[in-house]
């Protein structure tokens, strides 16, 4: 058996060597709209190594090159999780990169109608439907929906890397609706201010 390792090298994350491309990059402080200079800026990137790891991970998780998973299939998962989960900017944003790529229209509607029962049984709607118990329900797990994926042919190093990705979507979603709130506080501060005067 193969196994795959999908990990970032120490390097990416060292904070001597954090390459300006990685952080002009930042998909979270892009989706967010974190400028440089801004309070929630600085405090994101006050532990630099942690938003180079984030950004690491999403380049790791989305590189074309990863076996076992198609980029259109791991696409697919992640606007299918980030709908069940509310985050509509991030669903544009994985609208946005599945259309760089090729993808069946009938997968794309169910993924993003949030409509996996619409796929014919097979890889995708295992996928899909996998993804929906982690995100809905993790602690409960699924073990029908686990042993439905290698059922549907998909190996055991891609059940952990689709694991992966759908914890990491989790984090995401979670890290910029956080970073959302502070941005927001963070505007309607000095209008309080003015009002208590």
């Amino acid at each position: 058996m193969t196994t795959h390792t999908y990990k970032i090298d120490k390097d990416v994350i060292d904070k001597d060597v954090i390459d300006k491309d990685v952080i002009d990059k930042d998909v979270i402080d892009k989706l967010v709209g974190l400028q440089p200079g801004s309070a929630t800026h600085a405090l994101r990137h006050q532990r630099e190594k942690v938003a180079a790891a984030t950004q690491g991970s999403y380049d790791t998780l989305f590189d074309p090159a990863l076996a076992d998973i198609g980029l259109d299939e791991r696409l697919l998962v992640a606007l299918y999780a980030c709908r069940l989960s509310g985050a509509s900017d991030l669903v544009a944003h994985y609208r946005a990169r599945l259309a760089t790529v090729t993808v069946d229209a009938e997968q794309l509607a169910a993924a993003a109608e949030g409509q996996p029962e619409q796929l014919p049984a097979g890889r995708l709607r295992a996928m899909l439907n996998f993804a929906r118990a982690l995100t809905q329900r993790p602690v409960e797990g699924d073990k029908e929906v686990l042993q439905s994926l290698p059922a549907a042919g998909i190996s055991t190093p891609a059940v952990v890397a689709l694991s992966q990705l759908i914890a990491f979507i989790s984090y995401q979603v979670r890290v910029v609706a956080g970073l959302k709130a502070l941005e927001l506080a963070a505007r309607s501060a000095p209008s309080s201010h003015k009002e208590q005067a």
